[in-house]
């Protein structure tokens, strides 16, 4: 039979671009809340939540024995988180790896893999249970403390969020990337955050920099040494936002004979240690660390990385900066306290409103469960009363209940008794009725009336909840605290090496090499100072545009068409008889931006840039060397026109000659010196851009190429003028090209 056609009534028409829009924001919002970003409350993912939840309902508490892991991910797939099994066994291979959290929240029996980056085995092959830190997570939660939701498939609920008496977004850290944004939160010691937290309640109106006293930096759980600038750490608490700059922990062993080894103990956090050796001894094999004789790795359960100096003069610490140099010996760890607040919303906090966060969350925690006592306590004194009435009623109560068909109705009359007091007074056992039992249950209806009125009390007044709140926070930093094996600071630090120059000419071995870029940004170098390279080959369609002599010593400058410069260590650069490689692989330069020029940096150079536009600036040399592979912003160039020249200032003068073919000559000395920015107007067009630049002496003439010879013009008097002129057309004979060379 054929499908039955839709008539145009029925058809909706639906714009793509809004359908688009709409989905994916939705996909968006899904990421950023259910899967990538923490609960400022209790710094956990769902995944992380359910698992902690399904290990709970296993009962795999601390106490108890060890359950495979397949049967948790089984019950948390099931159950609660409708996604892959392996994404599940990985989250929760992390919470128990000690490596990569500060507090593990799973104690993991078996292979959880290392901090070589090997993988952990199988889950049939593990087992896990819950750590002591992650029932203080879950601490309450049958107590109503926290609202729970059903399950993806409405036959379970699940928690929204834990009680969290641990501080775990601090105290454990976070990583997660989702759409359009990322956070990435450094562990704390627990103990710490304790400290600022019992200060922040007493201090209501404390500052950031006030609470940095006490959590004075990050402590990763592979220790290390951070060498950042307390204003720099501090800045990061008080924005969100921040680098910490943490570096390996080493120290030098005695040898005979007056020879030494450096030994590494401790790596920065997430650097893998097999891919470090690998780096370091990749560099030791191209002669990249000339000061290092050999390295070993001596590591069992403890890290033991050894580093032989090439010989006994070798200074320890210029060996150890080379390494800090080259390897990931030194990182940095990009702090982004990017958290979903209480209401679910994304935001940046800084330190304060973080540990403010947790602390009203406590306060609300404490609210709910003083009033699911209260409401337990009404409970049980209702029964106690009706218990109290039937033992001064006993025999009358027996009567009752041997004579008449339906007691209930009797009882409830007779001593205004509720429905709660007589199922309890029929339930009771004939056992129980002893004089010790009432003296029992008067004893503890004492007992809950006074509970009660203390519980009463706690809720009527915020000074004795902060209290209490303290005293629970005081309970976690004696429980996990730096008196405790687990709490023990890890991570020290150590001054930043400020102004400690390096040379890099005692790490590089110095040679001449040719270095070589093709039109298309193709980037080589080749061995000794080449005179002709007319007959290198190219990729097809490509040719040469660029051919420099240096070292390996050297840095490469490269001025780029948006106006950005960029710095590359001549000896990076891939040699061999190939193509090379793509520049933009080397440095973060977009796709449609070109290469403008490419020279040798020299520090004390002055350089002549400017815009297609005709304007420009002198900058100093020193001032564009960039450190980072996005290179460094000197000329700001408009809409609509482009980096154009950099060329190197040398003598008095400087010639300019626009697409109109208007040559003007003025003192060079008119143009400023200037960090960065747009610079000044060189020469004025009605129409066109600007072709060349030229610096030269004044005296010695104004030189161009012509048919392979080189002319030269003296008189120039009649081009002569100031700048931002328009000059007039150039001599008989100038190169059609408006080019000088």
């Amino acid at each position: 039979m054929p499908p039955k056609q839709s008539s145009p009534e029925q058809i909706n028409t639906i714009s793509f671009r809004t359908t688009l829009e709409e989905k994916y924001l939705a996909y968006a919002l899904s990421t950023i809340t259910a899967r990538s970003l923490p609960d400022v409350r209790d710094g956990l993912k769902p995944v992380h939540r359910r698992l902690l939840f399904a290990m709970l309902q296993l009962k795999l508490d601390p106490k108890s024995g060890y359950k495979k892991c397949a049967r948790v991910v089984g019950d948390v797939i099931g159950k609660y988180h409708p996604h892959g099994d392996s994404a599940v066994y990985e989250a929760m291979v992390r919470l128990a790896q000690d490596f990569a959290v500060r507090y593990p929240l799973v104690d993991g029996q078996g292979n959880f893999g290392s901090v070589d980056g090997d993988n952990a085995a199988a889950m049939r092959y593990t087992e896990a249970k819950l750590t002591d830190v992650a029932m203080a997570l879950l601490e309450g939660i049958d107590e109503n403390t926290v609202d729970f939701r059903p399950t993806y498939d409405g036959q379970d609920e699940e928690p929204i969020v834990m009680p969290a008496a641990f501080p775990n977004l601090l105290a454990n850290g976070s990583e997660g990337i989702a759409v359009g944004m990322a956070t990435s939160i450094p562990p704390h010691n627990v103990g710490e955050l304790c400290s600022a937290m019992q200060y922040i309640l007493k201090h209501p109106d404390c500052s950031v920099a006030r609470l940095v006293k006490f959590v004075v930096g990050p402590d990763f759980p592979t220790g290390g040494i951070i060498v950042e600038p307390e204003a720099n750490i501090l800045t990061a608490y008080e924005t969100g936002r921040g680098a910490i700059r943490m570096r390996a922990k080493w120290h030098k062993e005695e040898l005979s004979h007056g020879l030494f080894q450096l030994v590494i103990t401790e790596i920065p956090y997430q650097i893998q240690k097999s891919r470090l050796i690998e780096r370091i001894a990749e560099l030791f094999k191209n002669k990249k660390l000339p000061l290092l004789g050999n390295i070993l790795d001596e590591s069992a359960e403890e890290i033991r990385i050894v580093l032989e100096p090439k010989n006994r003069s070798v200074d320890p610490e210029m060996l150890m900066e080379s390494l800090f140099k080259a390897t990931d010996l030194e990182a940095r760890f990009n702090m982004n306290l990017n958290v979903l607040d209480a209401t679910g919303a994304p935001m940046v906090m800084n330190l304060k409103e973080i540990l403010v966060a947790f602390l009203e969350h406590r306060m609300d925690v404490l609210v709910r469960r003083t009033n699911y006592r209260l409401d337990k306590i009404a409970h049980r004194l209702e029964v106690l009363g009706g218990l109290l009435i039937a033992y001064l009623n006993l025999d009358e109560v027996i009567r009752i209940i041997r004579t008449e068909d339906e007691p209930k109705p009797i009882m409830v009359k007779k001593w205004k008794l509720t429905d709660i007091q007589v199922e309890a007074i029929l339930n009771t056992r004939l056992r129980s009725l002893r004089k010790l039992e009432e003296m029992e249950i008067k004893r503890e209806h004492s007992e809950l009336l006074k509970e009660q009125k203390e519980l009463k009390a706690l809720l009527a007044s915020e000074d004795m909840r902060k209290e209490r709140i303290s005293d629970e926070i005081g309970e976690i930093k004696k429980k996990f605290g730096e008196k405790t094996e687990l709490g023990k600071r890890r991570t020290d630090f150590a001054e930043a090496p400020v102004g400690k120059i390096i040379d890099i000419e005692a790490f590089v071995e110095k040679e001449p090499i040719t270095i070589l870029c093709s039109k298309m940004g193709w980037l080589r170098a080749m061995k000794g100072h080449l005179v002709d390279v007319s007959d290198m080959k190219h990729k097809e369609g490509d040719e040469e545009k660029f051919a420099l002599h240096a070292q390996t010593t050297d840095k490469l400058l490269i001025f780029a068409s948006n106006g950005r410069f960029y710095t590359l260590p001549c000896d990076k650069i891939p040699r061999g008889k190939g193509f090379g490689e793509p520049v933009r692989l080397m440095i973060d330069m977009e796709n449609d931006v070109d290469i403008v020029a490419m020279s040798i940096y020299t520090p004390e150079e002055k350089l002549l840039i400017a815009a297609s536009n005709g304007k420009g600036f002198i900058v100093d040399a020193a001032d564009v060397e960039a450190q980072t592979r996005n290179g460094k912003q000197i000329l700001n160039v408009v809409e609509g026109s482009r980096a154009m020249l950099c060329v190197p200032v040398e003598g008095n003068h400087v010639a300019v000659i626009g697409e109109n073919r208007k040559l003007l000559v003025f003192p060079l000395s008119q143009i400023p010196v200037m960090k960065k920015g747009q610079g000044v107007t060189l020469q004025k067009y009605k129409e066109g851009e600007l072709s060349d630049i030229k610096c030269f002496n004044l005296k010695d003439g104004l030189s161009w190429a012509l048919g392979g010879k080189t002319r030269i013009e003296t008189d120039l008097k009649p081009w002569l003028g100031n700048r931002a002129d328009a000059g007039r057309l150039p001599p008989t004979g100038f190169p059609r090209t408006n080019k000088f060379d």
